[in-house]
């Protein structure tokens, strides 16, 4: 078994999260806008995804056709280094992402209590179907 102390686990967390700001940190020192900029459209891109994962392109897909747009803007902004507005349009984008994310769930939400509800009616009609018909009777032997 592969099974680590929690406080091992911990601290391979905070080593990670360590090397990965000192890495935006150097980023940094090139451009000072430059770090933030990237860092916001890498967690718009996440955002976009788990949208999408959650169902988002059929559940809701103006929301995040909305997000994928600013995030390819954002993409761009980036290239041309222009750093405020990628930022800006990246923030956007995962605002946006954000919302697909919440329309997808709750439309799934929706579609469960939906079922729900019609499997519970099904049953007290067959109770009450149930409990309409007489008793058998039974004969002594």
């Amino acid at each position: 078994m592969d099974q680590q102390h929690p406080m091992t686990r911990m601290l391979g967390s905070l080593t990670t999260a360590a090397a990965l700001a000192g890495a935006l940190v150097l980023a940094g020192c090139a451009n000072p806008q430059k770090a933030p900029a990237t860092a916001d459209v890498a967690v718009s891109r996440n955002a976009v995804e788990n949208a999408v994962s959650a169902g988002a392109a059929e559940l809701a897909p103006a929301e995040i056709t909305v997000a994928r747009e600013k995030m390819l803007r954002a993409n761009q902004a980036l290239a041309a280094r222009d750093y405020k507005l990628a930022r800006e349009l990246a923030i956007q984008a995962q605002a946006d992402a954000k919302l697909a994310q919440s329309k997808a769930n709750s439309a799934k939400a929706t579609a469960a209590s939906n079922a729900l509800n019609e499997d519970l009616r099904v049953l007290r009609e067959e109770v009450e179907r149930a409990n309409s018909q007489p008793a058998p009777t039974t004969t002594p032997q």
